[in-house]
């Protein structure tokens, strides 16, 4: 029987999941999966380390009202059926935000989940289903230990300067801070980077997570000094769905002149803006790079000008950049967008080589010049299940 760690990555309309090694999670996983189009027409699917897909059982036709709940313990009763030697020892879970308090991976109590349930306004889109997905296996394994590991812990060695806003101090001491997301791509990436840039790793890095949901982290000696998003993962980039950063008079304005609520300026920013809002046709940057739609054009020409403009900003919060990292769905597969957005950098030394790009090569830039450009893949599932290895080999006390 092999103990393993079951890691969980919910979101509004997917499930992923992978099982690693408790002994070694660095290992490939034992099974990896996922359910998609959750709400609508779900799907699943599972592999094995070696590739091979697994029989689906019960999920091979999912429920079409499926909700995120019911898709884990859907989920957890697939595992039960094909454990295949393995025996579950914790599950760890991408949980979106952890707010002021937790810079480090903790074990999920009654009152770690209402400390996150608190923050659930903040990350709207993502820290429901995180939960949900927590209280689906306590409930279907309720003596299973779990570990909530945050995106916004990696950013917490970010100096005052670069969390608090220019407004009253009282209310920056309620938390109106800051955050940064993505942590825990940034962590991997910021594990990996020795291996592919030496003793230059703990100088000016500036990694760009470029997917659905988009943002940039500024670094030096491999910690974060400064993030695109803020208070909100609404902050930032361009995105799939979400506006990015927007002139807060937009807002009032929508609200004073337009005659929208708050729940409608929400929906409009985090649902039907990004990508999608501009194009009006897609939030996949795939079906807007292959349409000839001058919409779809404009929409991916200001992901790329947000993007350049961004990394700058960036830049002097560390001094310069010494390497660019690509990573995410996006950076890692676009070589339209990369050359796009490092064409415009190409004042401040950035320097590309066109057949690497389109080859999709880890190492970009040319040999000699000064700003070294990577496109690394991001494993956040991995340190997830690091994580909850850690937190196991101390009693869960935490990591």
């Amino acid at each position: 029987m092999t103990d393993a760690i079951l890691v969980m990555n919910a979101g509004s309309s997917s499930l992923k999941f992978a099982v690693h090694s408790a002994v070694n999670p660095d290992a490939p996983p034992l099974i990896r999966g996922k359910i998609t189009g959750i709400g609508t027409a779900p799907a699943f699917e599972a592999r094995t380390a070696q590739g091979d897909p697994l029989p689906k059982g019960g999920l091979a036709r999912p429920d079409p009202a499926l909700t995120q709940a019911g898709a884990t313990t859907a989920l957890l009763r697939w595992l039960d059926d094909h454990d295949d030697g393995v025996r579950l020892i914790a599950a760890g879970h991408r949980v979106v935000h952890g707010g002021r308090d937790h810079d480090r991976p903790v074990r999920v109590t009654q009152t770690i989940m209402a400390d996150l349930a608190a923050l659930i306004p903040l990350a709207p889109l993502h820290q429901p289903h995180n939960l949900a997905a927590i209280e689906a296996v306590a409930e279907h394994f309720p003596d299973l230990p779990q570990v909530a590991c945050f995106d916004t812990s990696f950013h917490r060695t970010q100096p005052r300067l670069a969390q608090i806003y220019a407004i009253p101090r009282a209310l920056t001491d309620t938390g109106i801070l800051s955050y940064g997301f993505h942590g825990l791509s940034y962590d991997y990436i910021a594990g990996v980077l020795p291996d592919h840039l030496g003793a230059l790793a703990e100088g000016r890095v500036i990694v760009a997570h470029l997917g659905n949901g988009a943002s940039m982290c500024a670094m030096r000696d491999r910690r974060s000094v400064a993030s695109s998003m803020g208070f909100t993962a609404l902050d930032g980039l361009v995105m799939g769905r979400r506006c990015g950063a927007l002139d807060p008079g937009v807002v009032l304005h929508l609200i004073r002149e337009k005659g929208l609520t708050a729940t409608e300026v929400e929906d409009m920013l985090y649902n039907r803006s990004g990508l999608l809002g501009v194009s009006g046709l897609s939030n996949d940057l795939r079906v807007l790079e292959a349409s000839t739609d001058p919409a779809a054009a404009e929409a991916v020409a200001l992901f790329a000008w947000r993007a350049a403009q961004e990394l700058a900003a960036l830049a002097a919060t560390i001094g310069g950049v010494d390497a660019i990292v690509f990573t995410a769905g996006i950076g890692e597969n676009s070589a339209h967008m990369r050359d796009l957005i490092c064409q415009q950098l190409g004042w401040m030394g950035v320097v590309i080589d066109d057949t690497a790009n389109a080859e999709n090569r880890v190492r970009l830039s040319p040999s000699g010049v000064r700003i070294v450009v990577l496109v690394l893949p991001t494993n956040e599932e991995l340190v997830v299940a690091r994580a909850t290895q850690r937190a196991l080999s101390v009693g869960l006390a935490g990591a």
